[in-house]
């Protein structure tokens, strides 16, 4: 049922023996043994900041209500660091940000073809109402050279819409923008009402969005929340939102297309009984 998502995790696990035997960084060993969340290091301070905290809050909300505990998010240097033992990675785009060299791009291909998923947050979602900054030149200039598979907005019926939490919209500190996930190929149509799912055990390997996620779940040192979403009730009401997006997005990260098999056992269990009636 998970037998692509295991592969895959021993994989990475292999390749982390490997990376001992070669003396890696300790942070990275200490990051995989905490199943860490990271992001990348723009060189832009303010955005570098709000990344940290922002996985810092979507880290507590996962330990508050998961099983998943993971450990202080850790920052990623491209250019310098091994990506093979991590599983998540969270790029914020900005304008200024340099491309990553040729063999970071190497790495960050074999980081998605060995089960990676990275979120690549644009932090736009507010260019139509408070003329943001738009991310799409960017995102085209440091996602070219990636071995990214054709993607589609996220439709209703799609495993991140309930891999922990039922959601219908994935809000950061915007809302409303559409989040584009990989796309089924051409005339994948699955029997029987179920929806196709990717070759990586139905995980996207890229997540695309301009809701600036980070700051909508950033909390300081004490716990508090550090950017203001919305206003009154309405912005505490999509805050709660975007962390249920973020517990989903790192569930479905983690636990593949468990969820949507179990989504689907009752279609499948009818299925035998009309073919045992058959026989």
């Amino acid at each position: 049922m998970i037998g692509t998502r295991v592969i895959a995790i021993l994989t990475l696990l292999l390749w982390a023996v490997a990376a001992r035997a070669q003396d890696p960084d300790p942070r990275l060993i200490q990051a995989a043994d905490d199943v860490a969340l990271a992001y990348v290091v723009t060189g832009d301070a303010e955005v570098d900041r709000a990344s940290q905290a922002g996985l810092r809050g979507v880290s507590q909300t996962l330990i508050d209500r998961t099983t998943v505990e993971p450990g202080q998010p850790i920052g990623i240097d491209l250019d310098q660091d091994d990506l093979s033992l991590l599983t998540f990675l969270y790029w914020p785009v900005t304008d200024s940000q340099p491309s990553p060299g040729p063999q970071a791009y190497v790495r960050l291909n074999h980081f998605l073809r060995s089960g990676g998923v990275i979120l690549f947050d644009t932090r736009d979602g507010d260019i139509a109402g408070l003329g943001g900054p738009d991310g799409a030149a960017a995102l085209q200039r440091l996602a070219a050279p990636l071995d990214v598979p054709p993607l589609a907005p996220i439709p209703s019926d799609h495993v991140l819409t309930r891999s922990y939490y039922l959601l219908d919209d994935f809000p950061g500190r915007y809302q409303g923008r559409e989040v584009w996930a990989e796309a089924p190929p051409a005339g994948a149509e699955a029997a029987e009402g179920v929806p196709f799912r990717s070759l990586n055990d139905g995980v996207s390997p890229v997540i695309i969005g301009g809701n600036s996620w980070a700051e909508a779940w950033a909390i300081d040192e004490n716990g508090l929340p550090m950017f203001s979403v919305g206003s009154g009730l309405d912005g505490e009401r999509q805050r709660e939102m975007a962390y249920r997006f973020g517990v989903n997005l790192i569930m479905y990260v983690l636990t593949g297309n468990y969820k949507s098999d179990q989504v689907h056992v009752p279609a499948l269990l009818e299925r035998l009984r009309d073919e045992e009636a058959i026989r």
